[in-house]
């Protein structure tokens, strides 16, 4: 068999995340190397929090695939450091987010006026777009999200925080 790092990162990008399935490891951007040595391929992966409850269905859900795929000897390395960023979403994944009806991380935290908008970072309704809204708790359905309200359409929505 032909061993290629495209064909196993177009693999890795079927596996989603068991919290946000819209999302795949690779919309996340947790996916950092691809190492191949002899007949072990090796998966280096960051959790987007240290703590992460979903990363060992993810290192699991990982092997599957390969496995399915004639990939026998796999082994999936966490590494913590630099940590995980939102940046490293894809602007794909961050597209899925909204549609799927969870607020993407803003690009940058944006201060505004509080007066204004009840919060100290302007963060867009999935639902109707507006940015009157307002954090309602710092932590939403995981702790990688934040539950925020709409003040234009009343919706509820989770909001993936920037870090």
């Amino acid at each position: 068999m032909v061993i290629g790092k495209e064909k196993i990162w177009s693999l890795l990008a079927t596996v989603t995340d068991p919290e946000v399935p819209v999302l795949s490891v690779i919309d996340l951007g947790i996916v950092r190397e691809i190492n191949i040595n002899g007949g072990t391929t090796e998966i280096v992966i960051t959790p987007t929090y240290s703590g992460c409850p979903a990363m060992d269905a993810i290192s699991m859900n990982i092997k599957l695939v390969l496995l399915e795929h004639g990939y026998k000897d796999i082994k999936v390395r966490t590494v913590l450091s630099p940590p995980w960023t939102t940046d490293w979403m894809s602007e794909e994944g961050k597209e899925k987010l909204r549609k799927y009806g969870i607020a993407p991380p803003n690009p940058k935290q944006q201060v505004c006026d509080t007066r204004l908008f009840e919060a100290d970072e302007a963060v867009q309704c999935p639902h109707c777009n507006s940015y009157l809204t307002k954090r309602v708790s710092e932590f939403g359905s995981t702790a990688c999200k934040a539950l925020y309200t709409c003040n234009d359409c009343k919706e509820p929505f989770d909001y993936f925080k920037c870090h």
